[in-house]
């Protein structure tokens, strides 16, 4: 028999014997695409990086959170642009992944032990809580429970100790500033480019499907970026923002200074053209946290002075009113502005309801998910609007207690282990996620914040590192550099 495609003269048999499976695949993937759609075959394209990344976190753990702070960004634009995938999914995906890698890492090199501190106790104390609400005796949707418990609790619960884990060496907290800054000097300019030069077919789509009622106010485009919505988008620059000005006033050299300080103005910029007026409260709060800690009485009155002159200019004169981002951001501190109106007459209503349930209504029973999975529930179709009222709707008033107990403490912690660090440039880094984190805080009682992506991962993985800072610190004089 002579040689062919499929057999060999000498031994007469299957020579190439991969071919047949392989064109067999070649025909099962060609009907895949045929009768599932393009998907699939983008899919079966990006199959292989998949497998590699998968093989990558097994090796290298810290890349699987590096990976989750970049998707966290990117993720809402995503699902605007890519119609069908679960991309809020892939978050769980890539946090159960990166623990994989921690728990099945061939080396010792990931301590337990560090995760043993009040940090991820407070954490695991939420979780326990919101457990224990499936059994409200308002018995809202479990699907409900499930979805809202995700941003209420388990990226907490699941993040801090991973950011211990794989992100325990002060090059690390260099590394996150840098990530974070970059992906929000991006955001912000993608925002300029849907302002100057317009949203897309896909980012249209999103518009026209009810988006508008809240993001085309008078002709204007409140901007979004690719982050959730403008009110996320707002807040996250206003964080970054203040973070970037704080590092800018620190003892680095000139190079640093310079790009902090631009970075801080263009991130302030898109932070203006989000319309988003609660955003302002992250100065204040990060503004206020920094010159206390500073512990320089001149800085701290200087700094009060400016702050509350800036105040004074938006509250009591009419300068810049020809920009209308300065004439929304002026409307936060309006009392008679009538969406604070309707925010109030909403609380005094949810203030009645849930008089008789120190419990409240449930975890899921507010909200999106509320609307989405308890419709036939009256307290989902009053909007929360603010993080704290949907606590307080969630979880009752003994929730909202805890809950802000929490807070404090972790809060006043960290400012705490800042007061007490000798490192001057640890000291500046510390202060600029402090200060963040504080603000967004204070931002979340006019937006839900601090249960969206990225701001979520942005103070949890803050907490952390100030929490490990005082390993990493060593008394130092102020020296300037040249880089």
């Amino acid at each position: 028999m002579e040689n062919d495609l499929f057999y060999n003269s000498y031994r007469n048999n299957l020579s190439n014997f991969w071919l047949i499976p392989g064109v067999l695949m070649s025909f099962f993937f060609g009907w895949l695409i045929a009768t599932r759609g393009i998907a699939i075959g983008a899919l079966l394209i990006i199959l292989p990086f998949i497998i590699g990344f998968v093989i990558l976190v097994f090796l290298k753990p810290k890349a699987g959170l590096v990976f989750f702070i970049l998707y966290c960004f990117v993720i809402p634009g995503l699902g605007r642009h890519i119609e069908g995938p679960q991309f809020g999914l892939g978050q769980d995906g890539l946090l159960i992944l990166t623990w994989l890698g921690i728990i099945f890492h061939r080396s010792s090199r990931f301590k337990m032990r560090h995760l043993n501190n009040d940090l991820v106790w407070l954490a695991i104390v939420w979780l326990i809580i919101t457990v224990l609400q499936i059994a409200n005796p308002e018995r809202p949707s479990i699907l409900g429970w499930v979805y809202e418990m995700r941003s209420a609790t388990l990226y907490w619960v699941l993040s801090i100790p991973l950011v211990f884990l794989v992100f325990n060496k002060r090059s690390d907290l260099d590394l996150f500033l840098n990530i974070i800054i970059i992906l929000s000097l991006a955001g912000a300019f993608y925002g300029m480019k849907q302002l100057f030069v317009g949203t897309d077919e896909a980012e249209n789509r999103w518009l026209a499907a009810g988006a508008y009622k809240t993001h085309l106010l008078f002709g204007k485009l409140r901007v979004f970026s690719y982050y959730t919505e403008a009110g996320q988008f707002g807040a996250s620059q206003a964080q970054l923002a203040i973070m970037c000005f704080i590092l800018a006033v620190g003892p680095h050299g000139l190079f640093k200074k310079i790009f902090y300080l631009g970075a801080g103005v263009l991130i302030f910029y898109g932070m203006l053209i989000s319309g988003t007026r609660g955003a302002l409260m992250a100065f204040v709060g990060g503004g206020f946290v920094f010159l206390v800690l500073s512990k320089r009485l001149n800085i701290l009155i200087l700094g009060g002075v400016v702050g509350l002159s800036f105040l004074g200019i938006l509250k009591y004169t009419k300068i810049g009113n020809t920009n209308a981002e300065i004439v929304r951001l002026r409307t936060a501190l309006d009392p008679n502005d009538a969406s604070f109106k309707v925010r109030l007459f909403n609380q005094n209503i949810l203030k009645d309801y849930l008089a008789s349930k120190p419990l409240g209504a449930g975890v899921g029973a507010s909200g999106q998910w509320g609307t989405k999975y308890n419709p036939d529930k009256f307290i989902a179709q009053i909007p929360p609007d603010s993080l704290y009222v949907k606590i307080w709707v969630m979880y009752g008033i003994i929730g909202l207690v805890l809950w802000l107990g929490i807070m404090f403490y972790i809060a006043g912690k960290s400012a705490g282990i800042i007061w007490n660090t000798q490192d001057p440039i640890l000291k500046n880094k510390l202060s600029a996620l402090c200060g963040g984190a504080t603000g967004i805080l204070l931002c979340s009682y006019g937006n839900e914040v601090l249960n969206q992506m990225p701001s979520s991962i942005i103070v949890y993985a803050s907490w952390a590192l100030i929490w490990m800072s005082p390993r990493w610190d060593t008394p130092l004089p102020i020296q300037k550099t040249t880089v």
